[in-house]
């Protein structure tokens, strides 16, 4: 049976929206490495994949809202998974990057091995739902700094063992948004800490606000280093996904020391 004859699998389906969310939108044509790999594993053309991404991009409200509307003919075959996402992307993300594993003939325990170091220990249930937690955390991460262009929102630092992907609602505050790309920003470490710990924050406008605490520290070397140059400034926003004003919100209201 030819490629075009055979009926895309659920689990096919998932792999390329797993894709999706990990590239940004300029990239999901036919010669974007990542759509030959996939294409690759699952036995499909690299240009069927980039249809199927395509159909993603047509259900995907933040292309919705800019009037793009992708490949509209094969929205409603993929609609479903798209759905199944927004509801449980705890799940789904992590049933993706299982599947991947396999298909790519590598243990989703050796794909992962740096960001489960310190597990061995652990036994039965817990252990499965730690093992899923650190997997989700790591996909959160690609998504995010994807949607970043792989740059620091603040510094532009481009080199991807110096990014992170913070959260602004913290993952043990709201778990039905800690995968939600619009509740990550791409920060370096050293401002991602002054995020997560409420030195610095971003109002609505997206504008980088300090804290009374280290504005008193304006005569210190490292206040003229570090945060001076954020005073007027905003992050440099992403390809796709805007911090969503509600978790925003959430951080100046909860989370920022003002």
């Amino acid at each position: 049976m030819k490629e075009g004859q055979r009926l895309w699998t659920r689990d096919e389906f998932i792999l390329a929206l797993n894709l999706y969310l990990k590239l940004p939108f300029g990239k999901l044509d036919a010669k974007t490495p990542e759509i030959i790999h996939l294409a690759k594993i699952i036995g499909r053309s690299p240009g069927s994949i980039s249809m199927r991404l395509n159909n993603f991009a047509s259900v995907d409200p933040y292309h919705q809202q800019r009037g793009i509307s992708g490949l509209e003919g094969g929205s409603k075959q993929v609609k479903p998974y798209w759905d199944e996402f927004i509801n449980n992307k705890e799940e789904l993300l992590f049933e993706s990057e299982r599947i991947l594993a396999d298909k790519e003939h590598i243990l989703l325990e050796t794909k992962f091995a740096d960001d489960l170091k310190g597990m061995e220990h652990l036994k039965g249930e817990f252990k499965i739902r730690e093992v899923k937690t650190r997997v989700n955390q790591s996909a959160f991460r690609k998504i995010v700094l994807a949607n970043y262009d792989n740059k620091c929102a603040v510094t532009g630092i481009d080199i991807s063992d110096f990014l992170v992907a913070s959260h602004i609602i913290p993952w043990s505050k709201n778990e039905q948004e800690r995968l939600n790309p619009e509740n990550g920003i791409c920060l370096s470490p050293f401002y991602d800490r002054a995020y997560d710990k409420g030195y610095i924050s971003i109002n609505e406008k997206f504008e980088i606000l300090l804290c009374t605490e280290i504005k008193k520290k304006n005569k210190q070397n490292y206040y003229l280093s570090h945060f001076a140059p954020l005073v007027g400034t905003k992050i440099t926003l992403p390809r796709k996904y805007l911090p969503k004003k509600e978790f925003l919100d959430y951080h100046m209201d909860v989370i920022f020391r003002k």
